[in-house]
């Protein structure tokens, strides 16, 4: 019997059953979404290459670059964040009435080395708030996600909660190794950080900072919406983590990184943050996207990893 072609490493098939649960997981995502007042959105899968790049950071090597018949740059979409800015700025009369708040399904493509939870192509589940900078906002996507997974059956799942403006004097290759650390540990950060040319003493100051940051003015107003509005208690269904950074450079404000359980070490089933700066790179790219920022922010499930939690 002839053995069927495989599928290249990093993608896979996805059985019946298994298809027939991502279904039911994301249209129970989709019902509180939509309960909150959330609208669904399509964007393209494959963007110029010029709308991706310059977005990510260090990250940016993984994106799946090519060229068409007509030799214009290509790219896989990374993720359904900058799509969205892209398509806001094409769209700006959504936010003109207040803000615009979006979901959308989709696969996202990243030239990484697979592992377990990894996969080169795998399902985003994003939402966002488009048009405002109220901490309110912010607040009422960290509640959704808590809702959404609630309504999936992890009734002890944790938002760990920060802000980037914790890390305004800190230098980028320290923020993009702290993200790391509860896969790698502080020596692991340490190493890394020696690599990049960084003394011993300079590292251990910028930890020592990082792990001694308070709640900034910003999460307090963010917590105490979570608390009155949402009757989410702090400690339990969320909690400042100083050390929590989020690697990708477009985000501005609060971020937060959603886990299963308790546990901090356990893998992360959803992330997001405000990012008050990239769809201007979009509405004002003569001049670097600099103009009147268009705040927006948003959260995304990893539809795998939710999965894999579930079960």
């Amino acid at each position: 019997m002839q053995k069927a072609p495989p599928t290249p490493k990093g993608f896979r098939d996805i059985l019946p059953e298994a298809a027939k649960k991502r279904r039911e997981t994301i249209n129970k995502i989709a019902d509180v979404l939509e309960s909150e007042g959330f609208s669904p959105i399509e964007t393209p899968t494959i963007e110029f290459a010029e709308t991706l790049t310059g977005k990510y950071g260090e990250e940016e090597k993984l994106i799946y670059k090519f060229k068409d018949r007509g030799d214009r740059d290509l790219a896989l979409r990374y993720d359904l964040t900058v799509p969205l800015a892209r398509f806001i700025a094409a769209n700006q009369n959504l936010i003109t009435k207040g803000p615009f708040r979006r979901y959308q399904i989709g696969q996202v493509f990243r030239g990484e080395n697979p592992q377990h939870g990894r996969w080169r192509e795998f399902t985003q589940f994003d939402f966002d708030t488009v048009g405002s900078d109220n901490p309110e906002e912010d607040a009422k996507i960290i509640a959704c996600a808590q809702k959404s997974v609630k309504s999936l059956g992890l009734p002890n799942a944790r938002v760990l909660i920060n802000d980037r403006a914790n890390f305004a004097q800190t230098p980028i290759d320290v923020i993009r190794a702290v993200d790391k650390l509860h896969k790698i540990g502080e020596e692991g950060i340490k190493e890394e950080l020696k690599t990049k040319n960084m003394a011993l003493d300079e590292i251990e100051e910028s930890l020592f900072k990082i792990k001694n940051a308070k709640p900034t003015k910003n999460l307090e107003e963010i917590f105490s919406v979570l608390k009155k509005d949402y009757s989410l208690k702090e400690g339990q269904d969320f909690m400042f983590d100083p050390t929590l950074a989020r690697g990708l450079d477009y985000y501005t404000g609060a971020i937060f990184e959603l886990k299963p359980s308790s546990n901090t070490k356990a893998l992360t089933i959803g992330a997001g943050g405000r990012y008050d700066n990239l769809i201007g790179m979009f509405v004002y790219p003569a001049n670097g996207g600099a103009g009147k920022p268009i705040p927006a922010v948003g959260f995304s499930f990893g539809i795998d990893r939710l999965i894999e939690a579930i079960t």
